[in-house]
């Protein structure tokens, strides 16, 4: 049969045809347990990582890869610490609504503009010295995600693994702090007040799950490498909007997340030793990460201003500052600052959607890299 097919289509193309076939059968698989309730808690992970273990790992141009993201996890010899940032996905999947970003889709494009301090940082970085590998997982700081800043640094074997995870979650912490300042610095009070209106549109059910199984595929195509964290992201959101999992998307939102977190700080925290993190290169991960997050933040702005070059409906520039992965305080930071310009200013949801929408390009941005290196 095969012999029959590469006679009319070629090899590349029997290869894509099988791996078409497995996605409508874990397609099959999660309608059956969303729309029929037939034993969804096994029947959803089945149908997804169906799915998930037939994106090839590979590009439009070049099929000739084709070993899988489960491959990838197992056969690699993923090691248990690398495997919670993977895991702790799967809870921040579950928390996140993607119904502002789905309502207004341009906001895709703050997300993806604020990732722009992560390059600018690597280069920063080469020039200070450090190699291409630990420079690379310095620049992730940017991503303002720590599990992908983890992760990366950890595939990468930097040297600074405990120190990297450190800057990053305290610059998330910081955001609302650092990140007024940037934009007071990039933004006029005119521009600040600036009034978006929301109208909410209702996204169908049928859309809400069909975007965290597109999103994978897509970014298995584009960036192979993001699977490990693009693809339990988006598990996590499949598990949230089914609708028919209401106990286990509580368990991996709260439970799950509450104790990947407490074991990935420990499994960190013995990496901390005296001898190696009070060093001169400590303190040059926390300048560069400071200028990572300020970089991101102000390529976002830029970009927001950019749009409303062409655009009859402005977007407040502050949305651009959300587009960063630190989900939800970017956000919650421009609602706030939002209200001191003008009282009657809600743009909560404006930010939620260029938050959630960083937080998918960050991820990709780190397989991106990971790919590369």
């Amino acid at each position: 049969m095969d012999f029959l097919f590469q006679s009319f289509i070629g090899v590349e193309g029997i290869t894509w045809l099988k791996y078409l076939v497995m996605w409508i059968i874990g397609g099959v698989l999660i309608f059956l347990a969303i729309k029929k309730e037939m034993e969804p808690a096994l029947l959803l992970p089945m149908g997804f990582g169906c799915i998930l273990v037939n994106i090839p790992f590979t590009n439009v141009l070049d099929v000739g890869e084709t070993a899988g993201i489960i491959d990838w996890l197992f056969d690699v010899g993923i090691e248990v610490s690398e495997a919670m940032p993977i895991l702790l996905f799967i809870g921040i999947g579950a928390m996140i609504d993607f119904g502002p970003l789905l309502t207004n889709p341009k906001l895709f494009i703050l997300g993806g503009a604020a990732q722009f301090g992560i390059f600018l940082t690597i280069l920063l970085s080469v020039l200070c010295g450090f190699g291409i590998n630990d420079a690379a997982s310095i620049g992730i700081i940017g991503a303002a995600d720590g599990p992908t800043s983890i992760l990366v640094a950890m595939k990468l074997e930097s040297n600074y693994v405990g120190q990297i995870m450190v800057v990053a979650y305290s610059y998330m912490a910081l955001v609302p702090i650092i990140q007024p300042a940037v934009i007071k610095c990039t933004t006029t009070k005119k521009e600040r007040a600036i009034k978006m209106h929301y109208a909410p549109q209702q996204v169908s059910k049928l859309t809400r799950i069909l975007f965290p199984i597109i999103v994978t595929i897509i970014a298995g195509v584009i960036a192979p490498s993001s699977l490990a964290l693009i693809g339990f992201l988006m598990f996590g959101n499949l598990l949230r909007e089914c609708g028919v999992l209401g106990s286990m998307k509580e368990t991996a939102s709260t439970t799950l997340a509450n104790l990947i977190t407490l074991l990935l700080g420990i499994t960190i925290a013995s990496q901390l030793r005296a001898e190696t993190f009070i060093s001169l290169q400590t303190m040059m991960i926390i300048g560069l990460g400071l200028l990572a997050f300020i970089f991101d933040t102000v390529a976002g702005i830029m970009t927001a201003k950019l749009i409303n070059l062409f655009s009859k409906e402005k977007i407040n520039p502050m949305i651009g500052a959300a587009g960063i992965s630190a989900f939800p305080m970017a956000a919650r930071t421009v609602q706030k600052m939002a209200l001191k310009e003008n009282p009657s200013n809600h743009l909560l949801m404006h930010g939620i959607g260029a938050n959630v929408s960083g937080q998918v390009a960050s991820a990709i941005v780190g397989g991106l890299i990971l790919g590369l290196l």
